[in-house]
């Protein structure tokens, strides 16, 4: 079957934002989701008496959709966009009410299972920006990425400017703020899994439909093994310093407010610029994603370390700038081989359990700086895929 079900034709010249529409909607309320299930998770741990411990949720997230990507993937190829995006929606709001029980009974053991739900489901659900590609000339495709970025941004939004009702909600239930953030986190899933069915997916263009390659095969084509270092990089230390700068907030008396605040500056960095660096990524290539992306990460990790919160605040605006730059750039390049699609995704969730992870022990043992001087190191790799990019993937 094709990856995108045949239900309606796109026009060669224009982008059909009104069948999009449900599509980018169900993104932004997991985007939504998906600020509180990686950012809140950490402080959940904490609470719980075991900070240092505070990387692994992000960790387990990470692992658990490393390992359901390439499943998604190989799903969505199989079934169809529609099914696979169903069922990763309906998996996440599963997880994230798993996830509540656990962080309101204080059972580790449960928050963790349903974190790694939580984790499966983005695995899948963030394959949704292949399918708003695959739905457009090539010519546009950095464009509907950066639309689906703009949407995402309300999503985020919503979620970190309601910290005053979510405590409020956590008041009435009796449970902390991070732990009512995680119900509601599941309910902006299950309206997403309803979005999937008044969404109709549409064919892509003539003459613009994915290259349906074996895997392997893909991967040995120039500029896709690139492309997946940009995308692995910039996830990796996006989720990494994303993660664990609240706690060094929290360290520094940053209240919940203030984080969200923090928060909030980051999720305008990532999806708030989507209508420039789209558009941008069309007319120059993606190129300009990767070196963009690797300076403004660069930047991000050096400024992380520097006294006062407001240094905190540039660095996470940088950082989710620079990841947008990356993210678009590369995942419009592979929006053309569907096959490589999972696996890159794959590598990517890797790098950041692997940061988390990682980051959490550097933390506890070496402090911050170190953590933020190593992040500073890996970011310059995207130049690597700039060089590396195939010529077609220039213009």
């Amino acid at each position: 079957m094709s990856a995108v079900p045949p239900v309606a034709t796109q026009s060669a010249a224009t982008i059909d934002y009104g069948r999009l529409l449900p599509l980018y909607a169900a993104q932004a309320l997991a985007t939504g989701s998906t600020t509180v299930s990686t950012v809140l998770a950490s402080l959940i741990i904490s609470g719980m008496g075991s900070e240092s411990l505070s990387g692994l949720p992000s960790t387990l997230i990470q692992l658990s959709a490393a390992a359901s990507a390439s499943l998604f993937g190989a799903l969505m190829l199989h079934s169809g966009r529609r099914l696979g995006l169903s069922l990763a929606f309906v998996l996440g709001a599963l997880g994230a009410v798993v996830g509540f029980l656990g962080a309101r009974s204080g059972l580790m053991l449960v928050f963790l299972l349903g974190a790694a739900m939580m984790g499966a489901a983005q695995g899948g659900y963030q394959q949704a920006r292949y399918a708003a590609a695959e739905s457009v000339p090539d010519s546009k495709r950095g464009t509907a990425l950066g639309v689906l970025m703009l949407m995402s941004v309300l999503g985020s939004l919503v979620m970190t400017g309601a910290s005053r009702p979510i405590e409020q909600l956590g008041l009435v239930l009796g449970v902390s703020a991070e732990a009512a953030g995680w119900l509601v986190g599941g309910g902006l899933l299950g309206i997403a899994a309803l979005l999937m069915l008044v969404w109709r997916p549409l064919r892509a263009p003539v003459g613009t439909a994915p290259v349906r390659l074996p895997m392997r095969e893909a991967f040995r084509i120039r500029g896709v093994r690139s492309t997946t270092l940009a995308l692995a990089t910039a996830q990796g230390l996006m989720v990494t310093l994303m993660s664990l700068t609240p706690l060094r907030a929290h360290h520094m008396g940053m209240s919940h407010a203030g984080v969200a605040a923090l928060i909030s500056g980051h999720i305008v960095g990532m999806f708030g610029f989507g209508w420039l660096t789209g558009p941008l990524i069309d007319r120059f290539g993606v190129r300009l994603g990767y070196v963009g992306g690797s300076l403004l990460l660069l930047a991000a990790a050096l400024t992380a370390p520097l006294p006062g919160t407001a240094w905190l605040g540039v660095s996470m605006f940088l950082l989710g700038f620079g990841w947008n730059l990356a993210f678009v750039g590369g995942s419009k390049a592979l929006s053309r081989f569907p096959s490589a699609q999972g696996a890159a995704d794959s590598l990517g969730y890797v790098a950041a359990a692997s940061g988390t992870l990682l980051g959490g022990w550097i933390i506890g043992h070496s402090g911050f700086p170190l953590l933020a001087g190593i992040c500073a190191g890996l970011a310059l790799l995207p130049l690597v895929s700039a060089w590396r990019a195939a010529p077609k993937e220039l213009n």
